[in-house]
């Protein structure tokens, strides 16, 4: 990947709580706003959740739409989402909503850096500790190491 999937102004921090419906929602947004996805893409990731929760523990979500829906990805990118109210996931507490859009089978790569992030408790305390959205992109710039 040679440009950055994740880009400062893709990352976000809500005081508050929200829906899982407004959560998928604004990652959608954030990767049409970005230019990766199509309009229809908040419909693929709740078709994907219809199918199967995208909750992976330590209180992360990646939402992402399902293969079929490939044709509305138009670049990779990544949205994050920090909701400190948290955020109901289909039963399970969430605090981090990370979109995805992967071109091709880049989605893969980027999961599997994602998932490093989040795998020890004490990487997810800092997430949630970092007091600003540059400070939570400064801890999340591994995502866009080629």
């Amino acid at each position: 990947m040679s440009r950055e999937v994740l880009a400062l102004g893709q990352v976000r921090i809500h005081s508050g709580g929200a829906t899982q419906e407004e959560a998928m929602k604004e990652a959608a947004d954030i990767l049409e706003a970005a230019g990766a996805v199509t309009g229809a893409y908040f419909d693929a990731m709740q078709q994907r959740e219809q199918t199967v929760s995208t909750y992976m523990g330590n209180e992360l979500a990646i939402p992402h739409g399902t293969n079929e829906t490939k044709d509305m990805i138009l670049d990779s990118a990544l949205s994050m989402v920090r909701y400190d109210g948290g955020v109901d996931w289909g039963g399970e507490p969430v605090t981090f909503v990370v979109g995805i859009a992967g071109k091709g089978d880049e989605h893969l790569e980027i999961l599997s850096r994602i998932a490093i992030l989040f795998s020890e408790d004490d990487d997810v305390a800092r997430l949630k500790a970092a007091p600003t959205a540059e400070a939570l992109y400064g801890l999340l710039a591994t995502v866009n190491e080629s």
